[in-house]
């Protein structure tokens, strides 16, 4: 369990730079970030969740991304608010679109897809 819990630590610790930097460059599509992103929301539930299947993990980490997506469409003024500072930009996002939920999808299913190869992550 310890070995799950600091390969997630290992993976937020690399994804968030990587997403950073890939809303400064302009070549890279805005997707990807929205990838890095959900694969962070991956890590960060593997964490919390790290006795449940990874299953488990990939299906919250998408209902999150998703939820934080949809919720991009409700415009309370305190929620707008908080979405105008850099933090609350960076973990609510701002202005929905539907392309997102495919590039969350296909995040969480890479970083599915690298964890489930990982030996001591196979193993309960």
């Amino acid at each position: 369990m310890k070995r799950k819990i600091i390969t997630a630590i290992i993976g937020i610790a690399i994804l968030i730079p990587l997403g950073l930097i890939s809303r400064r460059v302009a070549w890279i599509p805005a997707e990807t970030g929205d990838a890095l992103w959900a694969m962070m929301v991956f890590c960060f539930w593997r964490i919390i969740l790290c006795r449940k299947p990874l299953l488990t993990v990939a299906v919250v980490s998408l209902a999150t991304a998703y939820l934080v997506e949809f919720s991009q469409l409700i415009t309370w003024p305190w929620l707008v608010s908080l979405r105008g500072t850099t933090l609350g930009h960076l973990v609510l996002g701002q202005g929905f679109l539907w392309v997102d939920l495919l590039a969350y999808t296909i995040g969480v299913g890479c970083i599915y897809w690298v964890f489930s190869r990982m030996r001591h992550e196979r193993a309960c």
